[in-house]
């Protein structure tokens, strides 16, 4: 008699008996992987990082001209940063000591001016026009006056010796404010004689500041005539003296 198949079976072990298959860890990521397959490829025989290297390397025999121009490049940013730090430094430094220049210097009585020579005819208007106009400034007369005086001894040294048209210009635009100055300060009873005496002053001096000053036209030399070569190749037949005149009706 066989056996019944739908009988059970005590060999076999139940499903939810069986021991569960643990599940396998994926592969730990390497940090930067991505990172090292690039640097690898890019030092192989034709990477970006292998052809950088061989123009640095190349850089003695090439020369300034023939330089790589990412090179050329980096290397006019870092001069052209250098320059500008250099300028931002000394710029700075100019200022520092022309503002302890203009701290230090002693106050002027702007304004009172007990002087009785020629140049206070000058001196006195602009110290008492400063003193006037320059209350709501940050600076105090003095300085302002100081300013001023500095200015024009600049532009008169600076002109005379550099011959610049712009210092010739501040010299100009500085006598010409001083002028004004000493209109409008004097009283009207001497105005016309100090505005005289001051430009005349003026003029005087102008002829260091403006020292090399030519208003006329500069007249260009005539342009030498073009030479032509000489072409001893080419040669021009020229008839005998009484071929040419055969059919002239007045010939002898």
């Amino acid at each position: 008699m066989q056996p019944n198949d739908h009988a059970p079976r005590t060999d076999r072990q139940e499903l939810p008996n069986l021991p569960v298959p643990l599940p396998k860890t994926p592969p730990k990521k390497q940090p930067f992987a991505a990172l090292r397959a690039w640097w690898d490829k890019a030092w192989e025989d034709d990477g970006v990082l292998n052809l950088m290297w061989m123009d640095i390397l190349n850089v003695p025999q090439d020369g300034p001209r023939n330089m790589a121009p990412w090179i050329r490049a980096v290397v006019m940013l870092v001069g052209a940063s250098f320059v500008v730090l250099a300028v931002l430094a000394a710029g700075e430094a100019v200022l520092r000591t022309v503002h302890q220049l203009l701290t230090v210097v002693p106050t002027v009585q702007v304004g009172v001016d007990t002087s009785d020579s020629v140049l206070a005819i000058v001196d006195l208007p602009v110290r008492a026009y400063i003193a006037q106009h320059s209350a709501g400034l940050p600076i105090a007369a003095s300085t302002v006056y100081t300013l001023w005086l500095a200015t024009g001894i600049a532009a008169l040294i600076l002109g005379y010796f550099t011959r610049s048209n712009a210092l010739r210009a501040m010299w100009t635009g500085w006598g010409a404010a001083t002028v004004f100055m000493v209109w409008a300060a004097t009283p009207d009873t001497s105005r016309t004689v100090a505005v005289a005496l001051t430009v005349l002053a003026w003029t005087l001096l102008s002829a260091l500041a403006l020292n090399g000053l030519s208003l006329r036209r500069t007249v260009g030399r005539p342009a030498h005539p073009a030479k032509t070569p000489a072409r001893p190749d080419v040669h021009i037949h020229m008839p005998p003296a009484a071929d040419r005149h055969s059919n002239c009706p007045f010939r002898d």
